[in-house]
């Protein structure tokens, strides 16, 4: 029996590539993934790593064997995958491991329409098929093999974005983007032309090695080059984007990072204008200002579990109009439902271009609280450390608790969460207040119990 657990997650399939799988498996699941969708075509992309391109025409060949006809829109970001599956009507298949080190590899799946494959979504499926047909051996072929073609959508993909956000009349800014040598190369240029846009281009060759830093802007040394960058060209603002351009970070023009959760407030603000009264989601480790300004906007919060496939879910059965995660990923109703970091700098770069400040009085309004950031704990029981948490804290008066996602206990001026690792034996410690005192006392209280 092949064992896929160390590759298949909770919402993709990520691993070390050939010690954790290759090319025969990526056309195994080729084909089981046409099987699981019931897809008479499909559309494919891949990233820049060295092993994707062979990883992705392996895939292809396996959907093809099941009689799929399939669509190669070659080198393109995550959101661009989903803006071709969307357009086309396609499932699609990516082949990226977004920010992960260079020896990796994955394929993150969607069905027609971006929407995504997951555990409960069909991820589970495509898995125990694979690994029955690597014991037994691959079912015949189709009768009617597959046709395998091209199509560029990048062009395509930059018009969508620039009809959802009119950045035509805003004044002219001065924008560096560290593209961290991932797929923001490939796809701001085409985006950002013709835009009152100075742009100012670092790493943007396609590299996949990562030669200059990890392409992971949530981790702070990976944001140093446009941090410095920015105050020495005196840029309006910065933008990072990770591996696979999906996600986007924010920093201002005095370098500060500008927190995922004022991003998400901000564009919330912006997509209640055009569509009162419509909902927002946000993740349960998202800022309190987030449902505030959604409230104060007329539209009405939903916080939900983090992660992807919940935020879509929750997105599909609400309706809402846009979404919000802390770790820079921002889905949109008009966006099929995905997430596109390119999307939310968009938003962003118009909301500067519109009015005359600064970035940093601009978000001002929507950062309100003092916050930790995310804190990683190695534990032996991860179980265990949260139930000592929920001892702790249960019964207090005036605090709440609840377990929507992990553990998250909640007073009149902080909060915390704790949430296990998928992968890892971790705990991760999220916790905000409305005063830098209070938020480290609360911090230092529950690292001490996690930590035991």
């Amino acid at each position: 029996m092949t064992d896929l657990s160390q590759i298949v997650k909770a919402y993709d399939v990520r691993g070390v590539v050939p010690d954790q799988w290759d090319e025969a498996l990526a056309e195994r699941f080729g084909a089981a993934f046409v099987e699981v969708t019931d897809a008479d075509a499909i559309v494919i992309g891949h990233d820049m790593r060295p092993s994707s391109p062979g990883l992705s025409r392996a895939f292809a060949r396996g959907a093809a064997a099941r009689g799929a006809d399939v669509t190669e829109i070659g080198l393109c970001s995550t959101d661009e995958l989903y803006y071709a599956s969307g357009a086309l009507g396609l499932p699609g298949a990516m082949f990226t491991a977004s920010h992960n080190p260079a020896q990796y590899n994955g394929i993150k799946m969607c069905r027609a329409g971006a929407a995504p494959v997951g555990q409960d979504t069909g991820l589970a499926e495509i898995r125990a098929l694979v690994e029955r047909w690597a014991d037994e051996g691959a079912p015949e072929p189709a009768a009617r093999p597959g046709t395998v073609g091209r199509r560029d959508v990048l062009a395509d993909y930059a018009a969508h974005l620039r009809s959802l956000v009119d950045l035509t009349a805003v004044r002219p800014l001065k924008v560096v983007v560290d593209a961290g040598n991932g797929m923001g190369g490939h796809t701001v240029p085409t985006v950002f032309e013709g835009l009152p846009l100075d742009l100012d281009a670092l790493y943007f060759e396609l590299d996949g090695s990562f030669p200059n830093h990890e392409a992971n802007p949530l981790d702070p040394k990976n944001i140093v080059d446009l941090q410095q960058r920015v105050r020495e060209v005196g840029a309006d603002l910065g933008l990072a984007f990770d591996g696979d351009a999906d996600r986007c970070f924010v920093v201002d023009e005095n370098g500060d990072p500008v927190s995922p959760s004022a991003i998400t407030a901000l564009v919330a603000a912006r997509e209640l204008a055009k569509h009162p009264g419509g909902t927002v989601i946000h993740n349960c480790i998202t800022s309190w200002s987030v449902p505030e300004v959604v409230k104060e906007h007329g539209g009405a919060p939903v916080r939900t579990r983090v992660g992807h496939s919940f935020i879509k879910a929750e997105m599909a059965r609400t309706g809402a109009i846009f979404g919000g995660e802390h770790s820079a990923h921002y889905y949109f109703r008009n966006f099929w439902n995905a997430d596109t970091g390119m999307l939310a700098a968009l938003h962003v770069l118009a909301a500067l271009g519109e009015q005359a400040g600064p970035l940093s009085q601009l978000v001002a309004q929507y950062d309100r609280y003092a916050a930790s950031g995310e804190i990683n704990s190695t534990v032996d029981d991860q179980a265990g450390r949260l139930a000592a948490l929920k001892a702790a804290y249960e019964g207090r008066d005036g605090i709440a608790l609840d377990e929507l996602d992990g553990l998250t206990v909640t007073a009149a001026d902080w909060w915390f969460n704790v949430r296990p690792s998928n992968t890892e034996p971790l705990l991760r410690l999220n916790a905000e207040a409305r005063d830098r005192a209070t938020v480290e006392r609360i911090r230092d209280e529950a690292l001490a119990i996690i930590r035991g």
